[in-house]
C-alpha cells in the first residue's frame, strides 16, 4: 500500500480513534485527523518492525487494527502533552 493509502487510512483511523477515545485533546478535529495519519504510520511501523506482521492492503483487517491502534497511541500522547496547556500558572 502506498503513502496515499496510508493517508486515507490514517484520516479514517484518526476519526475512529477519536470516537473510541473521546476527551479534551487539544486541537480539534483537524489536529486529530493529522494525528491519525501519524498514528497509522506508527501502527504500520510497529506492526512490521516489532510484530513482523505484513501489511497486505487497504482492506485487510490487520492493517486497520494497526492503524487504529497507532492512532490511539498518538492521541493518548498528544492528550498528555496538551493537558496542562490550558491551565494558567499562579
Amino acid at each position: 500500500m502506498g503513502i496515499l493509502g496510508w493517508i486515507v487510512l490514517g484520516l479514517i483511523a484518526g476519526a475512529i480513534a477519536k470516537l473510541i477515545l473521546p476527551g479534551r485533546q487539544g486541537g480539534g478535529w483537524l489536529i486529530t485527523l493529522i494525528l491519525g495519519v501519524v498514528g497509522a504510520l506508527l501502527g504500520g511501523w510497529i506492526g512490521s518492525a516489532i510484530f513482523n506482521v505484513g501489511l497486505e492492503g487497504f482492506f485487510d483487517l490487520t492493517t486497520w487494527l494497526l492503524a487504529i491502534g497507532g492512532s490511539i497511541i498518538v492521541l493518548l500522547i498528544w492528550g498528555l502533552i496538551t493537558r496542562n496547556r490550558g491551565k494558567s500558572r499562579a
